[in-house]
């Protein structure tokens, strides 16, 4: 039996579970193929010269960029307007839109819950 818990996390390193497991398939998320996706991607990346719409920076020595909705699909974004699409770097851009994007859902959540 596993001892060594993660601070915060309540398992050790070794079965925390794998982010993303459960989550649907671009498909079935936004009903539009893999291969339309990176279509979609391509013509952001030389629309935007490669660069994240975030900071502006290019994408660091071996990392690939992520195209991204820049009004969230469940802020009423449009999933394939290339006006609503952007490159982002994973880390710090992305993880930091999505933790505020994460805030707005919950704070919409709660308001619904009190009515």
């Amino acid at each position: 039996m596993c001892r060594e818990l993660a601070t915060n996390r309540g398992r050790c390193d070794e079965h925390q579970p794998r982010a993303w497991a459960n989550r649907a398939t671009m498909r079935e998320r936004y009903g539009i193929s893999s291969g339309s996706w990176r279509a979609l991607k391509r013509r952001v990346a030389r629309r935007d010269n490669g660069c994240c719409y975030v900071c502006g920076g290019p994408p660091d020595e071996g990392e690939t960029l992520q195209l991204d909705h820049i009004v969230p699909v469940a802020e009423g974004g449009s999933i394939t307007d290339l006006d609503n699409l952007g490159l982002i770097h994973a880390e710090p851009c992305h993880a930091e839109k999505s933790k505020a994007e994460a805030l707005r859902g919950n704070q919409r959540r709660w308001a619904r819950a009190r009515g």
